[in-house]
């Protein structure tokens, strides 16, 4: 009885011994298979995108490749650790089926921010670089990626938008043309001649060389305001000048028309009061 527990004591001893240094084995493997995978998904992912630069691929699509490719490594990593411990391929792939499905059911926003990012990316009504607004979110691409896209607003401040709010809604693209409309409202007194002031600010908007030919500049009379005969200057200029040429303008405008005899009223109301109105104050 003493020596069957002894070799069934053995026996055991040996399982468990054989055992351990089979998955201790397995386990010291799949850390350094997955240490690696990690490693290489890096270099590959860094390779791909010296790759890109050299070959002046578009700086939208390049983030968006490397994080694929680092991806794609990274999963086949993962699917070779688990080989280790046994696991079949058949198993995996019905797992991450399974899986898939239950992460689409929970995370529908993040897919669609997902697939808004790869109709942004086919499509393209914006580039890094280029200014958009669509009302709420505005600013200067930075980089699309495939839940949001990085912008730097006008003062500085990092935005991240998401994709599925720039592709669902109409957007406006500043920086896409190369050419851009001023329109310049301008009040002249009732007093003023419009003729000469139209003359004087069309000089103004022909002088300046950062200004098309063509379309040609031209100054017209808009509106009859309560206070001021309103005037328009409207002048093509290149997209990358449009804000340096704005404001230089603007800051010749009352100059131009000093020079002129003609002045930028205040806002004014006339008052007229009839006699009842008169006898009503004095009583």
């Amino acid at each position: 009885m003493n020596i069957l527990a002894v070799n069934q004591l053995s026996s055991i001893w040996n399982f468990l011994l054989e055992s351990s240094l089979h998955y201790g084995l397995n386990a010291v493997l799949a850390i350094f298979t997955l240490a690696v995978g990690w490693w290489l998904s890096s270099r590959f992912a860094n390779a791909l995108d010296r790759v890109m630069l050299r070959a002046s691929l578009d700086a939208t699509l390049r983030p968006v490749l490397r994080s694929l490719l680092l991806w794609l490594v990274r999963l086949v990593t993962l699917v070779a650790v688990l080989g280790q411990f046994g696991v079949q391929t058949a198993s995996i792939v019905a797992v991450l089926g399974a899986a898939s499905l239950a992460i689409g059911l929970a995370l529908q926003g993040t897919l669609q921010n997902i697939a808004a990012g790869m109709m942004l990316l086919l499509l393209r009504p914006f580039q890094v670089g280029e200014y958009i607004s669509n009302g709420s979110i505005e600013g200067t691409v930075d980089e699309i990626g495939l839940f949001a896209t990085k912008l730097t607003k006008a003062d500085g401040i990092c935005l991240f938008a998401p994709n599925n709010q720039l592709w669902n809604s109409a957007l406006t693209n500043f920086s896409r043309n190369n050419t851009r409309r001023i329109d310049m409202p301008v009040g002249i007194s009732y007093k003023d001649n419009p003729a000469v002031a139209i003359q004087a600010l069309k000089e103004l908007l022909l002088a300046d060389e950062r200004i098309l030919a063509a379309p040609a500049p031209f100054v017209v009379v808009t509106d009859h305001a309560d206070s001021a005969v309103m005037l328009n200057l409207r002048a093509w200029t290149t997209t990358s000048q449009y804000w340096d040429v704005r404001w230089s303008i603007a800051q010749k405008v009352q100059a131009a028309l000093a020079a002129v005899n003609c002045t930028i009223p205040f806002p004014m109301r006339e008052l007229h009061i009839t006699r009842e109105a008169e006898a009503k104050l004095a009583a």
